[in-house]
C-alpha cells in the first residue's frame, strides 16, 4: 500500500514537472520572438515604454531559460532560480530608469502608432503567457516568481498603450516618459519582494 502510494505520488510529480517543462518552453519562445520585434520597434520610435517592455521580455526569456533548467532540481536550486530572477528584474529597472531619464532630457516624441500597434501586439502575447503560467503560478516559488514576472508584463503593456494614445493626443514625450518611470519601479518593487522570498526559501532549503 506504502510503496504503491509512493508511486502514485512520484508519477504526480513527474507529471507536473512535465506540465511546467512544457509551459516554459512556449512562454520562452513567445518572449524571444516579442523582444526583437518590440525592442526593434522601440528603437525606431523612439520609445521608452516599448525599449522598456522589450527588455522585460528578455529578461523574462532569460528567466524562463533557467526556470527550464532547475525544474527537476531540488528546493535549493529552485529558490536559487527565484533569487536570480529577482536580480535579473532588479537590473532591468534601474537599466529602464536611466534610459527613460536620457530620452526625458531630450524629450523627442516617439510614435505613438507604432507604440499602440506593437504595445497591443505584446499585450495578447503577454496574456497567452499568464494564461499558460496561471495553473502553475502556486507550484513552488520557482513557477511562482515565473508567473508575476509575467503578471508585471501585462501592466506594462497597458501602460505602454495608454501612453501611445495620449502621445497621439498630446505630441508630447511626457506620457512615454510616465510610463517608462512607472514601469522602472514595477520591477524593481516586484524584484524586492522576489529577492526577499527567494532568500526565505533558500534558507528553509538548506536548514538554517
Amino acid at each position: 500500500m506504502s510503496k504503491s502510494c509512493c508511486e502514485s505520488k512520484a508519477f504526480e510529480l513527474e507529471q507536473l514537472r512535465v506540465g511546467q517543462r512544457n509551459v516554459l518552453r512556449t512562454v520562452l519562445l513567445i518572449n524571444v520572438l516579442m523582444f526583437f520585434v518590440e525592442f526593434f520597434s522601440g528603437w525606431i520610435s523612439r520609445s521608452s515604454a516599448l525599449t522598456a517592455d522589450s527588455l522585460d521580455m528578455l529578461g523574462d526569456a532569460l528567466v524562463y531559460g533557467f526556470s527550464l533548467y532547475v525544474i527537476n532540481e531540488g528546493a535549493i536550486w529552485r529558490a536559487r532560480a527565484g533569487l536570480l530572477k529577482g536580480y535579473i528584474m532588479a537590473a532591468f529597472g534601474l537599466f529602464v530608469l536611466a534610459q527613460t531619464t536620457i530620452r526625458a532630457v531630450l524629450a523627442f516624441p516617439p510614435v505613438a502608432e507604432t507604440m499602440g500597434i506593437v504595445g497591443g501586439l505584446a499585450l495578447v502575447a503577454n496574456l497567452i503567457c499568464l494564461a499558460l503560467l496561471f495553473r502553475h503560478r502556486s507550484d513552488d516559488i520557482n513557477m511562482r516568481s515565473t508567473w508575476i514576472c509575467s503578471r508585471n508584463d501585462i501592466l506594462a503593456n497597458v501602460g505602454t498603450l495608454t501612453a501611445s494614445l495620449l502621445v497621439a493626443a498630446t505630441n508630447r514625450s511626457w506620457p512615454d516618459t510616465i510610463v517608462g518611470f512607472t514601469i522602472a519601479v514595477v520591477f524593481l518593487k516586484s524584484s524586492l519582494n522576489v529577492i526577499i522570498e527567494s532568500k526565505k526559501e533558500l534558507k528553509l532549503a538548506e536548514g538554517h
